[in-house]
């Protein structure tokens, strides 16, 4: 992945801004031929946090995304030799994109939005904040195809050309290049929280999802910590009993 930065997020509904890190890729000019694909990688885990891309692709850049049979990250897999594959990928992608940005939510945010109802308006916000002017500088009639239908037609209000879609990663490349970007970042972001607890607990599989060897490993921790207690990688909104959704812009 590129060199990371911290950036702030506005939040209208929250007394703070989401903290998330940054991929930042190259700058060109306008074209009409331009294309922001966006995805996400982790909404739905117990651990870690979830990572939201965007991809800005031209007519050239299509072309090569094609020759490199890019697809939905998910095809590849969960083991080590598909996160193998999906880290070559996206390195491979980023060359050959005009331009891209990937953030990455932590935990305490999705869980100051999810308690309140808002993780749709959270990952809105953040979308906003990539195209925005201290990202990818999206113009207001930029073509945009965002994988989520009712997710992100509300930001068409913003973006007129904007196209949501279920399962755009499937149809439309500029997705599937986000996807990967995506995927990869949320890879790197778990093996980073499995290397941390390592030594006291042995390897960490599963990849924070919910199943079985995130729920041993999450056992094993209150089993050591006390009853009740998680990892501060741990999401404490998941499952839990959520806050009728507050009224919020449509961004």
């Amino acid at each position: 992945m590129s060199e990371q930065h911290e950036i702030a997020l506005p939040a209208p509904a929250a007394p703070n801004s989401p903290q998330t890190t940054v991929a930042d890729g190259l700058t060109g000019a306008q074209d009409p031929t331009r294309v922001y694909g966006v995805d996400e990688a982790g909404r739905g885990p117990w651990l870690g946090p979830m990572a939201i891309a965007v991809v800005l692709v031209d007519a050239a850049s299509v072309r090569a995304l094609e020759k490199l049979g890019v697809q939905d990250s998910k095809r590849f897999g969960s083991g080590a030799r598909g996160k193998a594959q999906r880290a070559e990928l996206a390195a491979q992608i980023e060359r050959c994109v005009v331009d891209h940005r990937c953030a990455l939510v932590e935990v305490d945010e999705i869980d100051r939005y999810t308690f309140r109802g808002q993780l749709n308006h959270l990952e809105r916000v953040v979308v906003a904040r990539l195209l925005g002017d201290d990202g990818l500088k999206a113009a207001r009639d930029a073509r945009i195809i965002c994988d989520g239908a009712r997710l992100f037609s509300p930001m068409k209000r913003d973006y007129p050309g904007l196209v949501a879609v279920d399962k755009g990663e499937s149809a439309h490349v500029s997705v599937a290049a986000a996807s990967v970007l995506a995927k990869h970042a949320r890879d790197e972001a778990f093996a980073a929280i499995a290397e941390k607890y390592a030594a006291e607990f042995g390897p960490i599989t599963g990849g924070g999802y919910v199943n079985k060897a995130t729920r041993a490993f999450l056992d094993a921790y209150q089993a050591r910590h006390g009853k009740g207690a998680l990892p501060p990688e741990a999401r404490k909104s998941w499952g839990a009993r959520k806050r009728k959704p507050e009224q919020l812009p449509l961004a």
